[in-house]
């Protein structure tokens, strides 16, 4: 759902309620990672991309991390210029 303006029908939010205990990472991120084209045959990186990335480096160091982000979705866009604004935000607990 959209935060902001929305055509058509107005979907109600859903509240889900998560368990999290110390060490665990939560990952809160627009979709201009996953919607960026790139890679060989200039398709989007896909939210199921993101999802393994954050899984694979949420071990890693915070600082790797974000080096990780960066690097991963430089070389995904190559030469294609950037279409959306880019965030992701990660807080460990």
């Amino acid at each position: 759902m959209p935060v902001g303006f929305q055509y058509g029908a107005v979907m109600p939010f859903t509240d889900t309620d998560v368990q999290i205990q110390k060490g665990d990472c939560l990952y809160m991120f627009s979709d201009g990672y996953a919607d960026q084209f790139g890679g060989p045959d200039e398709k989007k990186f896909m939210m199921a991309r993101l999802r393994s990335l954050l899984c694979e480096i949420s071990v890693k160091p915070t600082d790797e991390q974000k080096q990780i982000l960066d690097d991963t979705i430089e070389n995904w866009k190559g030469n294609t210029e950037q279409i959306d604004d880019i965030l992701v935000m990660g807080i460990k607990i």
